[in-house]
């Protein structure tokens, strides 16, 4: 039986209002030293987010995501942080800012299928 891959995750979220600390999930980062495995998933329900903040401008947030996603695929077009191995891509990703998207601190997990777990983990933190 294959020994199941250590992983680390992290939850990306979209804060309106840095001041007031609310957010919502909306992707997940998914990230494997071992496998040299990255994966950024965007779920970005637009009418929801509009609904808790109608000041969000949804089109330059897809464009900042979409940042996220590339850099994630080592995209060189992305900029330089795309360059850079997965390990220094995730810790990039993961960095803490005070920008509206923000992600939690990283948590541990294994999984058989580093795939599956991005997807689970998408489904269970974002919907």
């Amino acid at each position: 039986m294959p020994e199941k891959k250590l992983y680390e995750y992290a939850v990306i979220r979209v804060v309106p209002k840095v001041e007031r600390e609310e957010f919502i999930n909306v992707g997940i980062i998914l990230f494997s030293k071992k496998a040299n495995y990255i994966n950024v998933l965007i779920d970005l329900d637009e009418e929801r987010l509009t609904l808790f903040s109608s000041e969000i401008d949804c089109e330059q947030l897809r464009e900042n995501l979409d940042a996220f996603v590339r850099i994630g695929k080592g995209d060189r077009a992305a900029g330089p942080i795309a360059k850079e191995d997965v390990p220094s891509r995730f810790r990039w990703l993961t960095a803490i800012r005070s920008s509206m998207i923000q992600t939690s601190r990283p948590h541990p997990g294994k999984a058989d299928d580093l795939d599956v777990a991005a997807e689970l983990l998408l489904k269970e933190y974002v919907g």
